[in-house]
């Protein structure tokens, strides 16, 4: 259906002519003839069908209607243009950018790209903002966010941008086994976000896990992380956050099985802000280096 809205040009006209209590003043403002700000006023009080405007000598006072209008459209106005702002901004190669992910992922994976990202955008100013759970992603707040889950993000634009390898690791030491249901009699460290992951790792090599794991839940990574270098239990985490244990010793290979679950990292981009140069520059260039986090990490044993 057809909308029946008066064009931006007629209402600018309107509320600087509103103003300003003048159309001559008006139209200076405006840049424009008088008479070509008269026929745009005029073409509005046609479309509604109302004067906006009583016209004296010198003078313009707006009619009750058009008291109406102002107060009704100078609101709108400065919101449109508010937005054409942000989005212009986003076309710039300068300024702020805001990336929100998990907060372990962005310390162990995130901060080293930013490291370079500084190299190559050298104007850009690159803030980031963490969430603990997919639901406290919020669009209006961010220009990119990374994401591990499953397609559809409902007002996002989701690129894959790797997969997730899951592993049960543990300190040196404290187990080391073949036979993955023996893991299930020591403490199973688990992520209070991601209940499954244990389940998901059984499931990858078509075991049915016999009983619920059993062990403390933590609400981040890192702290699950801290708690099976410390040798307080066993833990299934994604490889990637656990590279640098894993390459230092302090972690090991509880079992050499490695799960590839179907769910994933993806970056996403706000529907609202998808193809605006700034944002699509950043998020190419996070892209081309998705295959870049590193080294692997120690390898299973065999």
């Amino acid at each position: 259906m057809r909308r029946i809205i008066p064009s931006t040009p007629a209402l600018l006209c309107f509320e600087a002519a509103a103003r300003a209590q003048s159309f001559v003043q008006a139209a200076h403002h405006m840049n424009m003839s008088q008479s070509a700000l008269g026929r745009q006023i005029k073409g509005l009080e046609a479309q509604i069908g109302l004067p906006l405007f009583h016209r004296e000598k010198q003078r313009v006072r707006l009619t009750g209607v058009g008291r109406n209008l102002l107060e009704e459209v100078s609101p709108q106005l400065v919101a449109l243009e508010e937005i054409f702002h942000r989005l212009r901004a986003h076309t710039e190669p300068e300024g702020s950018f805001v990336i929100g992910c998990d907060p372990t992922l962005g310390r162990r994976w995130l901060m080293p790209l930013l490291r370079q990202m500084r190299v190559d955008f050298p104007g850009l100013t690159v803030n980031t903002v963490t969430f603990l759970e997919n639901d406290q992603i919020d669009a209006s707040v961010l220009d990119l966010a990374i994401a591990q889950g499953d397609p559809p993000w409902p007002d996002f634009r989701a690129d894959l941008l790797m997969g997730e390898e899951l592993i049960a690791v543990c300190a040196p030491g404290f187990a080391r086994t073949t036979d993955p249901e023996t893991l299930l009699d020591l403490p199973a460290l688990q992520h209070r976000t991601r209940p499954r992951s244990w389940r998901i790792w059984f499931d990858g090599q078509g075991i049915a896990m016999p009983r619920n794991p059993t062990g403390p839940m933590f609400s981040q990574f890192d702290m699950l992380i801290d708690a099976a270098c410390h040798g307080q239990g066993v833990a299934v985490v994604p490889k990637l956050l656990v590279k640098d244990e894993l390459e230092a010793g302090r972690l090991t290979f509880a079992h050499p099985f490695i799960c590839t679950p179907i769910s994933a990292y993806y970056l996403l981009t706000p529907q609202a802000k998808a193809g605006t140069g700034r944002v699509d520059r950043v998020r190419g260039w996070i892209m081309s280096r998705s295959e870049q986090s590193g080294p692997p990490g120690a390898e299973p044993f065999s």
